[in-house]
């Protein structure tokens, strides 16, 4: 499953069948985390990050198996297609990856008001390769992990005032609980 390429046309179901029996190298019927990897591939034609795989299937795996059926496989395409189409528009220099002028636009535009220093974290964190920016699939990783960071602190600011006041123990709950 490639990086997508610019003004393609969405896949068929019938062509998203065909692909999944060829990512189901076991022929299992459902796709293993191992299997979703190998079929990954970023814009820099590398495998995705073996965490964001790991989330993804987390994500999509309705009954819990660890295995991605053709369903599942249906709307985790969806998902990586609109990530794709999120990636482009932010890479306003089409260098296939994310900077930090970059993730910073994509951030406020997704509603989320960081300090430099913060969005500094973040590509310090989401950059495997050591070059200043986020490629494709760090970039989903990035934002899902923000996000579900976001869902765990919201259900503790129950007065919407970005405060919470909570124990250690209570802060390790939370964070133990998420699906990082």
């Amino acid at each position: 499953m490639a990086y997508q390429q610019r003004g393609q046309p969405p896949i068929s179901r019938d062509a998203l069948w065909q692909y999944f029996q060829r990512v189901d190298t076991d022929r299992s019927g459902s796709i293993s985390q191992d299997e979703l990897s190998s079929a990954l591939k970023n814009g820099q034609w590398t495998e995705f990050n073996p965490e964001t795989v790991r989330l993804m299937v987390g994500m999509f795996d309705r009954d819990g198996n660890g295995m991605i059926t053709f369903d599942e496989f249906a709307g985790l395409w969806k998902y990586i297609t609109d990530w794709q189409q999120a990636f482009r528009s932010y890479d306003t220099d089409n260098s296939g990856a994310i900077d930090k002028k970059e993730l910073s636009t994509a951030l406020i535009s997704f509603g989320y008001r960081l300090s430099d220093r913060f969005v500094d974290v973040l590509i310090r964190k989401f950059d495997r390769r050591g070059c200043g920016s986020v490629s494709f699939d760090d970039f989903i990783q990035c934002c899902v992990v923000l996000q579900t960071l976001t869902a765990a602190f919201s259900t503790e600011d129950r007065d919407r005032d970005g405060w919470i006041t909570v124990t250690y123990e209570h802060y390790l709950t939370m964070i133990m609980k998420m699906p990082l």
